[in-house]
């Protein structure tokens, strides 16, 4: 097999010496005659550079890693969407980390970002920022963007931004809708409580209705996962233990598409009987039956910020902690509007 053209013979077909062939490959001053007889011998002899060589001396590699807890939850799917083009049009590839919501897993790819084996790092931890991620992120010295909460008193020099949204305010905002069309007892699935969101949810499902003058009763909780599977089996708990719940709030749009599928089984009529809320307006929403209203939690917004963050801190430098706010917003679909979902029924 025949070998690859090589700095040698680049310089001995451009009449140069291997000294100036190196500096010209690896982008250093040299003069312009020089740097052009080098391009066009390594483009005659079909040379390409060894990228991983070259990070390695400039310790820059080009890449971004982005951890997520679950690579085919919609809601990351979204970020996605709008991080990969805004990095590829900055000239940076993204890495797909999916961690399971694991905090291990987590702190590997921020310890890898030590190593420099990416530029910088999108995480979004689904138990929170633990102390052990301060550390690593500190110790990383790269830039990194945290999606959720962060706490306030991050040590200086930790090259860290972050991305959040106000789900406090958006359970607030469903709960005012549903109490508006006149539901009183309101159910809540959840997903785990030792997870920012489930956390966040919860809490702010106990204050939305105690604004509302609506008593909180345990019997219209019920926790699980955040996954579909999760909804449904919460809904049927729910339902059996207390039949004239007329609401379902739900913690987001998977649980909440689980809960129409229970509904449906048992021939309820939505929203007639149940009306249903879902969390993160997922594409999802728009494409069940009923349509499913539901809060969005501006999951294309994050993703952009996110990466416009990490962009600014890689090509200006470091800088002060920034923090970008999503604000929540509902969107009133078929599931909560007689209108849409039955045509021709009443309420």
């Amino acid at each position: 097999m025949t070998e690859g053209p090589t700095i040698t013979t680049i310089a001995q077909r451009a009449g140069v010496s291997i000294a100036s062939v190196s500096r010209v490959l690896n982008g250093l001053p040299t003069r312009e005659d020089t740097v052009r007889r080098v391009m066009r011998a390594a483009d005659e002899l079909g040379y390409v550079p060894n990228s991983v060589a070259r990070s390695l001396r400039n310790r820059r590699t080009d890449q971004i890693a982005f951890a997520m807890a679950d690579i085919g939850n919609p809601v990351y799917v979204a970020m996605v969407r709008e991080i990969q083009p805004l990095l590829k049009a900055a000239g940076y590839r993204l890495l797909i980390h999916s961690t399971d919501g694991e905090t291990d897993d987590e702190l590997d790819v921020l310890r890898g970002l030590r190593e420099r084996y990416v530029d910088g790092l999108i995480i979004s931890p689904l138990r929170g920022v633990t102390q052990e991620h301060v550390e690593a992120i500190v110790a990383a010295r790269a830039p990194v963007v945290v999606i959720g909460a962060l706490p306030d008193d991050m040590p200086e020099g930790a090259l860290v931004d972050n991305v959040r949204t106000d789900s406090r305010t958006g359970v607030r905002l469903a709960l005012d809708h549903l109490h508006t069309i006149g539901r009183r007892r309101i159910g809540f699935l959840n997903g785990p409580l030792d997870t920012v969101p489930g956390a966040a949810r919860a809490a702010a499902y106990r204050e939305a209705l105690e604004a509302l003058g609506l008593p909180y009763d345990e019997d219209l909780v019920e926790v699980g996962d955040f996954y579909r599977d999760s909804g449904a089996r919460a809904a049927r708990a729910l339902l059996s233990r207390v039949p004239g719940v007329d609401a379902l709030m739900c913690a987001n749009d998977l649980i909440a598409l689980g809960a129409l599928d229970v509904l449906r089984e048992q021939g309820r009529d939505v929203p007639g009987d149940v009306a249903v809320v879902g969390m993160d307006d997922t594409d999802l929403a728009s494409v069940t039956w009923p349509t499913l209203t539901s809060v969005s939690l501006g999951s294309a917004e994050r993703g952009r910020a996110a990466a416009g963050l990490l962009l600014d801190r890689l090509q200006n430098g470091p800088r002060g902690p920034r923090v970008a706010v999503v604000r929540p917003s509902l969107t009133i679909r078929g599931s909560t509007t007689v209108s849409q979902a039955s045509p021709g029924g009443a309420r």
